[in-house]
């Protein structure tokens, strides 16, 4: 039995074929990690759900922001951006069966026999992985409530930019789904800065990456995401692994073997 996490697929069947069949992935023993933003801004959305689907009892997924993203247009939330390609999704009759599979997805996944825990953007610095479990477990609850429609339509924003014990309701929500979901760059307590994407060398004033902050009290702890492809799958920091190399931007499609740590790679 082997585990492999992938970087960011948005909509690339493709190279994720690619990779499974460089590794002879095994339905039977093999499991597959996913860091999010499964769909989106590629060529086959809906190809890739309902792939990933048919395989459910093999994959383990987070949700990522473009995930997220589709559930708010689909149920009325949201009107769909230029960039999207989600057309074939949603006028599908049978995409509903995907998008309650989407909405059992959690924001973090934790192996303690492999060690590793992966999310889509990351962990803020402030939080143990203890506490990151308990606040992913708060909205995951969520979306699998009757308040899915409140979170969706309040779940767009920048503000809070910071995380505070005492927020409530759709603030405290949309603050948490923000750390997991869509942080690069924020201080070392943890408040957010959510408009540059570029290279982590190039921090707005006051920024940085989050995994770079030495009091980071994840840090011990082996954490695979994606969502950053300035990155280029490189952070130069221990115990962190940035799986989105910008596959949808013509880059390659990024595997990692978590048992022996070993990437694989096939071009987009």
């Amino acid at each position: 039995m082997a585990t492999y996490a992938v970087g960011d697929l948005q909509g690339c069947l493709e190279p994720l074929q690619c990779l499974l069949n460089k590794v002879q992935f095994n339905d039977d023993r093999d499991q597959l990690w996913l860091v999010g933003d499964l769909v989106n801004r590629g060529p086959q959305s809906l190809e890739t759900l309902q792939f990933l689907y048919e395989r459910r009892d093999n994959v383990v997924a987070v949700l990522g922001n473009h995930d997220l993203h589709l559930l708010a247009v689909a149920y009325g939330h949201r009107l769909p951006s230029d960039s999207d390609t989600l057309d074939d999704i949603l006028i599908t009759k049978k995409s509903e069966r995907l998008f309650r599979w989407l909405r059992q997805l959690p924001l973090l996944h934790t192996d303690d026999k492999l060690g590793f825990t992966m999310v889509h953007a990351g962990i803020p610095p402030q939080w143990t992985l203890n506490k990151a479990q308990k606040r992913a477990r708060e909205v995951e609850a969520i979306l699998q409530s009757y308040l899915f429609d409140e979170f969706l339509s309040h779940m767009y924003g920048n503000q809070p930019a910071i995380w505070d014990g005492k927020l409530k309701g759709p603030d405290r929500w949309r603050i948490i789904t923000n750390y997991f979901t869509r942080m690069r760059f924020c201080d070392s307590q943890g408040r957010l800065e959510l408009q540059a994407k570029s290279g982590a060398s190039k921090a707005p004033k006051g920024f940085a990456p989050w995994f770079s902050h030495p009091k980071r009290k994840t840090r011990d702890d082996k954490i695979i995401f994606g969502h950053w492809a300035a990155l280029e799958g490189y952070t130069g920091t221990e115990n962190v692994y940035a799986l989105d190399s910008g596959c949808v931007w013509g880059g390659h499609m990024t595997m990692f073997r978590l048992e022996d740590e070993h990437y694989f790679y096939c071009d987009c």
